[in-house]
């Protein structure tokens, strides 16, 4: 299988879709949704609660670009897809900063990716 791409997402390319010309986009199942989020938990709080899952690439608090205050959301970038499925597994519905927090792979939206913010 090959795997082409940018931002997020790759295209699996098995060989039998080589032969016929065919590619299915995909987006990497390394990267987890991080919603419910309370407007206090900075990007090190989003790190910590996940860091026992796996190594993490990336943690990201998204925030209004006026305001700077969270949006209530956020992504997790781990380094397997492995770790991002644990993440999906234990962490969905649990508590971190008062709030029970939804975890879920990031899903498109009007042509992009949720996850390019």
């Amino acid at each position: 299988m090959q795997s082409l791409g940018r931002g997020g997402c790759s295209y699996r390319l098995p060989l039998w879709s080589l032969l016929s010309g065919r590619v299915f986009p995909r987006c990497s199942a390394t990267k987890v949704f991080v919603g419910g989020l309370s407007y206090d938990t900075n990007e090190i709080i989003l790190r910590d609660a996940f860091q026992q899952l796996g190594d993490i690439i990336e943690a990201k608090v998204v925030c209004d670009h006026v305001s700077g205050k969270s949006k209530g959301y956020g992504f997790i970038r781990f380094d397997s897809e492995t770790a991002a499925a644990e993440a999906l597994k234990k962490m969905d519905g649990q508590l971190l900063d008062g709030r029970n927090i939804r975890v879920q792979y990031p899903e498109r939206q009007n042509g992009r990716h949720s996850s390019e913010v």
